[in-house]
């Protein structure tokens, strides 16, 4: 490891298929698990709001949209979403919980937590062994691996 940022991850699926993902290293160090998971949801919710919306845009997709349901597995970061208060001394993380919470409170997110065995970002974001990633490709709608 030659830095201490963190690698985030997300697949979006439609229908049991994969139809966005993601894996990259964050910008910025966080200084806590929370705080990189916090950092992680921020960049879900944008690329959720640009897949609704897309949705929107399909003129025989049916109206409204709902929210698109985020499958975290913080709960200490799902905690702080919900939270209306802020009481953190990062600036950068007031920006990117206003950001959350305008997401939830406009019905473009919703947040659930996922047991993180059963996250399908995993192999995204971590070292996985060979089980678990065919139990990751099955989830996002690939075929197993041979």
């Amino acid at each position: 490891i030659k830095d201490s940022k963190s690698t985030s991850g997300y697949v979006f699926t439609l229908a049991g298929a994969a139809v966005s993902w993601k894996s990259s290293k964050q910008t910025i160090i966080a200084r806590s698990t929370m705080e990189s998971e916090f950092i992680a949801l921020e960049k879900y919710g944008e690329e959720a709001e640009w897949l609704r919306h897309f949705l929107e845009d399909i003129p025989d997709w049916p109206k409204p949209v709902p929210p698109i349901s985020i499958h975290c597995d913080s709960q200490s970061a799902i905690g702080r979403a919900q939270s209306n208060m802020y009481n953190g001394k990062s600036r950068h993380i007031r920006r990117r919980h206003n950001t959350i919470r305008q997401l939830l409170s406009t019905g473009v997110i919703s947040i659930d937590y996922v047991k993180s065995k059963d996250n399908l970002a995993d192999p995204l974001t971590k070292r996985l062994n060979r089980e678990l990633v065919d139990k990751s490709s099955r989830g996002m709608g690939l075929k197993p691996m041979k």
